[in-house]
């Protein structure tokens, strides 16, 4: 079975991802320099529980990481998704997203951005959106304000076992 297409940008189509996706998220988030933020690269098994864990998402929740996939290409460069998330005991709709370091700085991140943000408020219906973006990740941190999000506060978030602080950022329609 295919995998669901989401959305479709003039660059990319967001679809959902599926098992066959392990080989080329492997070279996503088996890369340090791309997983840098979660001080880490990931191993093939947690990358295979990854996509498990976001399959289960889109049962449970309707969404989640979708594979980014290049029209020129058709390669998948990247995820990008909206995602359950909490910070300091609230509950919010976040967006996150990881690219192939081949594809940093080249308008893609802000591109799949405005798709799932127009998404997010116009099926889900969020009162905000938000995102948790490391402090020292200027990139992101830009296409948080470029989107028209605005710093909310400081938040620690704690991931295998480390405190790391992030900060939350939020946009309401």
């Amino acid at each position: 079975m295919q995998p669901q297409i989401i959305l479709e940008t003039e660059r990319t189509i967001l679809r959902q991802l599926c098992p066959d996706d392990q080989a080329a998220l492997t070279a996503i988030l088996g890369d340090i320099n791309v997983m840098y933020a979660w001080e880490h690269a990931f191993t093939d098994d947690e990358i295979h529980d990854w996509i498990a864990e976001n399959i289960l998402r889109y049962t449970r929740d309707g969404y989640s990481y979708w594979a980014v996939i290049c029209k020129n290409t058709e390669r998948l460069i990247g995820v990008y998704g909206l995602l359950q998330e909490s910070a300091n005991d609230k509950n919010y709709l976040g967006i996150g997203y990881i690219f192939a370091k081949a594809f940093w700085h080249q308008g893609y991140a802000f591109e799949c951005a405005a798709a799932c943000k127009t998404y997010a408020f116009d099926r889900l219906h969020p009162p905000l959106l938000t995102a948790q973006i490391r402090p020292g990740n200027s990139a992101s941190r830009k296409v948080a304000a470029k989107l028209g999000m605005s710093e909310l506060e400081q938040i620690n978030r704690v991931y295998r076992g480390k405190t790391m602080p992030h900060i939350l950022y939020g946009c309401r329609k």
